[in-house]
């Protein structure tokens, strides 16, 4: 990895902080490290959880327009599939990712920000999708994962009006989990996450793989993987553990 993504891990979550000031705007070269720190902190057995954020003062103020508004489709494919990489590739790992949202999360930032499985915003944070000001679309799955948050009307309103919304509008229709003072974006997030990096990992990456089904395969196919999914954990030391531990009457002692 270079120098456009920090990664520290410290006590089983990764932070990962985007690096590329003044707006973190995402290139080529920074969608391609983001795609191998998350490749790195979601095989490594130290790492439970991932926290995903741009530092205090911004997330990502979406894709270097300066450097792609002359190019055509073929220039332009390389930096979207590696931006895009990352967000499947955040969606498609077992661990829990959880994105914290300081300032802007525009354009790229935000698609980025919604491959996390959890999104905490600071209370001034503002979100959108403005592509369409620009005679372009979300191009990295905005349009679609909005449409699994929001529904398609809400989505339809935001991407076709390219409006931002502020972090209260954001909770309210379901964009973002929790909304926190600025100053505590970051602990929160990673306090939260540690809760899941100490918590039982082979349930919380079934719970994540059969929500998803839910999503990619609704209705019958869904509930049959939630149903295996289920079955599947029980002999695993985390099941045992946390039913012996309900019948003494003691918290558990997950990973132990």
């Amino acid at each position: 990895m270079g120098d456009l993504v920090g990664l520290t891990i410290d006590d089983q979550v990764a932070v990962l902080t985007l690096n590329r000031p003044p707006a973190n705007a995402i290139d080529l070269a920074l969608g391609q490290e983001l795609q191998a720190a998350i490749n790195d902190a979601g095989g490594r057995p130290d790492v439970g959880a991932i926290v995903l954020t741009g530092g205090p003062k911004i997330f990502a103020a979406g894709a270097d327009i300066k450097a792609m508004a002359t190019w055509g489709p073929e220039e332009v494919r390389p930096s979207v599939d590696a931006l895009g990489g990352a967000c499947d590739l955040l969606e498609s790992i077992d661990t829990i990712s959880i994105a914290a949202i300081n300032g802007f999360a525009l354009g790229g930032g935000l698609e980025l920000a919604l491959g996390c499985d959890l999104r905490y915003a600071a209370a001034d944070a503002k979100l959108g999708q403005p592509e369409i000001g620009l005679g372009v679309i979300p191009g990295a799955g905005g349009t679609q994962r909005l449409v699994r948050l929001l529904g398609p009307g809400r989505t339809r309103e935001l991407v076709y009006s390219g409006r931002t919304v502020d972090a209260q509008e954001a909770l309210r229709i379901g964009l973002v989990e929790r909304v926190v003072p600025p100053e505590e974006v970051l602990s929160t997030a990673v306090e939260d996450a540690r809760r899941y990096a100490n918590g039982p990992r082979v349930a919380l990456a079934a719970a994540k793989a059969a929500i998803a089904a839910a999503i990619t395969s609704p209705g019958a196919p869904g509930l049959q993987a939630e149903r295996e999914a289920f079955l599947a954990l029980f002999g695993t030391p985390d099941q045992r553990e946390g039913m012996a531990a309900f019948l003494e009457k003691r918290q558990p002692r997950f990973g132990a």
